[in-house]
């Protein structure tokens, strides 16, 4: 399958579980699902910053026109695409990382995709929780909603590629 086509059937599926499933959910004690993340980090390793910062800011004010939130998913998403470079290059391979793989947590061990995802998706929902409450006497509850809505963000989105990753594994054979 084109790698375009793939890519761009991916956002789709993305943004609209996040918009149309996931926002709707109300868990409490401030908790929220976001999967969005993961887009982001599937994309090819050796995409440059410029266009992988793009392609963030494109996800995330998709999301946020469609759920009314006025740049909050966007800023999240640039600052996770931003920091992904980042973090690859800090957890990268010795040999470096293979360009034809995808990073998802079968092509890159539980180990990596634990330390690099789970770092990222951290950032991703303390900017995204401290930009939402805009208030530096808040920290404690921005602190709480990020320790409880990254972790259970991780699950779903580990539980999603085990889903996914079977499937075309299926259809392969």
């Amino acid at each position: 399958m084109n790698l375009f086509v793939k890519h761009g059937l991916r956002f789709l599926l993305f943004v609209f579980v996040q918009v149309l499933v996931l926002n709707q959910i109300e868990l409490g004690y401030g908790i929220q699902i976001m999967i969005y993340p993961l887009y982001i980090l599937l994309l090819p390793v050796d995409l440059a910053i410029i266009p992988l910062m793009l392609i963030a800011f494109s996800t995330g004010l998709f999301i946020d026109v469609m759920s009314d939130t006025y740049g909050l998913h966007t800023s999240a998403m640039v600052a996770f695409a931003y920091a992904r470079t980042l973090i690859f290059n800090l957890f990268a391979p010795r040999d470096g990382y293979d360009p034809l793989l995808e990073t998802n947590v079968s092509n890159m061990g539980t180990g990596w995709f634990l330390k690099v995802f789970g770092l990222l998706l951290i950032l991703h929902h303390f900017w995204f929780f401290m930009l939402e409450m805009f208030k530096l006497n808040e920290i404690g509850f921005v602190l709480r909603k990020t320790a409880l809505s990254a972790p259970l963000s991780f699950l779903i989105c580990i539980l999603l590629q085990y889903l996914l990753l079977q499937k075309r594994a299926k259809n392969e054979i």
